[in-house]
């Protein structure tokens, strides 16, 4: 932060030493001094005048102090919100009693050891992340310096230098009738040397200084908050893509099935044709159909990579194959989850504490731009040693040099960009509030909108997997008679077909549930690595 040079001040021991240099002039004679006594002898009259000054002064000083407060404008409130709900509707509680699913961990919560190692290693090297840990890096430098504007600055100060006074010119005359001692000259060009210290201290009074390194301590706060968010989002970009991968590996597990059992049908329609008890049609509607069936496994293996890809770039490395664990992707359980209740969810979400930290912030700025329409007292002093010659430089205490004073800038006319200052923090203020009050409602909306997703999908899961055990059993009922003669190819053809759209239906449908479980743990806060591990140095308020 700048420091304040509008307010009055004494000269600094660098300002002093860089003017041309000056000796006193010499003393007056007595009757001069007589008379200057006379002068200054208190007189009846002489009082009241002095009485008088010190009223003006004073009145002057009040309505220094009084006149900003007339002209601070008034502050705009925000429309009121409606009331967050005490809870969330009933039919999302798959066990009311238990804590939001938010407070599991990433671990106990997935229970892969695959899906979790990649995860770590995306927190580790995810140049999103690195790139918001360099945000919240300067966040914590601007409360570095917030806090020391308050605190006194003190400067080194050396110079050293020389210069020759005209002798056409007052300054000049006076010097040719001074001595500095009767063994020594002055120099002519005269030099000057100085070394000391500096000091220049506002007296933060209305806290204004104060106010903003709180401002900016809680923004700190909102971007690590921040951070945290987009960890949730990240964990659960990962987990979505990899249950995607799982079920790309099964969709072409079933394909591959699919060409197999159509193969087969293929051979037999052959063998039928070769013994006449068949056409040379069925032959080419199961060849179509392994064509067709081995063009989707490819399309399928694109995807792999492409879903793949995406994991690596999200984990921070180059294309390479993705470790997943072999299991049966149908067979993955459905983890429970718990919404708990929406003062959780105010807790549990990073964004919410964000937008919240944010609210706090916006106050504390706009009680630093109401400080500025006050009066402002700023300390000055130096001390140190000057001297014309650098072997006189230390002589103590005759080369010593100090001064100290106080001055006092209030503003009175023309506060428009104060007035402007305040009036923007107001409408900061209005917009953060908004901002929370928006991000709450989302939040809200999200975990009834996913959980309920979950809940669907599952009970279509247990529908579809009815309708799965249906069509196996047509399949094997229609080969059968097939071979036997007793059914048409074109109902063999499409039971399968219906068979392997019920299983690549079901596949998808399983993938959607999974997705739409680990959307809701992130809607509900739960996937925060930070707050699982709270040793992240960059989570600590930093101190000069």
């Amino acid at each position: 932060m700048a420091r304040n040079s509008s307010a009055t001040k004494s000269p600094s021991l660098s300002a002093r030493h860089s003017n041309t240099p000056t000796r006193a002039r010499s003393p007056p004679r007595n009757t001069e001094m007589h008379e200057i006594n006379a002068l200054t002898t208190p007189t009846p009259n002489r009082r009241s005048r002095v009485a008088t000054t010190r009223a003006i002064a004073l009145a002057a000083g009040l309505l220094t102090l009084t006149l900003p407060a007339c002209t601070i404008p008034e502050l705009r409130e925000a429309d009121p919100s409606p009331a967050v709900p005490d809870a969330f509707p009933n039919d999302l509680q798959d066990q009311p009693e238990r804590a939001s699913s938010a407070t599991t961990t990433i671990e106990d919560f997935f229970q892969d050891p695959v899906l979790t190692a990649l995860i770590e290693d995306a927190f580790a090297n995810n140049l999103e992340l690195k790139i918001l840990s360099e945000r919240v890096q300067i966040a914590s430098n601007q409360v570095l310096a917030a806090k020391g504007s308050y605190l006194p600055f003190v400067d080194f100060v050396g110079n050293a230098g020389a210069s020759r006074t005209s002798e056409v010119t007052t300054d000049g005359a006076v010097e040719e009738q001074l001595e500095l001692k009767p063994d020594r000259e002055f120099s002519d060009p005269l030099p000057s040397f100085l070394v000391g210290a500096e000091l220049s201290w506002e007296l933060d009074i209305w806290k204004r200084l104060r106010n903003a390194q709180d401002a900016a301590t809680l923004r700190f706060l909102a971007t690590n908050e921040g951070r945290n968010y987009v960890i949730t989002r990240l964990v659960a970009e990962i987990a979505e893509a990899y249950y995607t991968l799982l079920a790309l590996d099964q969709r072409l597990e079933v394909i591959d099935q699919a060409i197999g059992l159509q193969r087969q049908s293929l051979d037999v329609s052959k063998a039928k044709k070769e013994a006449a008890r068949d056409t040379e049609l069925a032959v080419q509607r199961f060849q179509a159909e392994v064509s067709k069936n081995e063009s989707e496994r490819l399309i399928v293996q694109q995807e792999i990579i492409e879903v793949e890809n995406r994991i690596n770039r999200l984990v921070g490395r180059y294309p390479q194959p993705v470790e997943r664990e072999s299991r049966d992707f149908l067979s993955l359980g459905a983890n429970t989850l718990s919404v708990g209740v929406p003062s959780e969810l105010l807790q549990n979400r990073p964004d919410i504490r964000q937008a919240e930290l944010q609210i706090e912030a916006s106050g504390f700025d706009i009680k630093a731009a109401r400080a500025r329409f006050y009066p402002r007292l700023t300390l000055t002093a130096g001390v140190g040693f000057e001297a014309d010659s650098a072997r006189f430089m230390f002589q103590t205490p005759e080369s010593l040099a100090a001064n100290v004073a106080a001055g006092i800038v209030a503003p009175l006319f023309n506060t428009n960009d104060i007035q402007a200052e305040y009036l923007s923090a107001n409408a900061e203020q209005l917009a953060a509030i908004y901002e929370y009050q928006r991000t709450v409602l989302t939040a809200f909306t999200e975990v009834v909108t996913r959980v309920s997703m979950v809940q669907n999908y599952r009970a279509s899961i247990d529908l579809k997997t009815k309708q799965l055990e249906s069509l196996e059993a047509s399949v094997t009922s229609a080969g059968r008679l097939f071979q036997n003669a007793r059914a048409e190819y074109s109902e063999v053809l499409f039971a399968q077909r219906d068979l392997i759209e019920a299983r690549l239906v079901l596949i998808e449908t399983k993938k959607e549930q999974l997705a739409a479980i680990v959307n809701a743990y992130q809607a509900l806060g739960g996937g925060n690595v930070l707050a699982e591990r709270p040793t992240d140095e960059l989570t600590t308020v930093p101190t000069p």
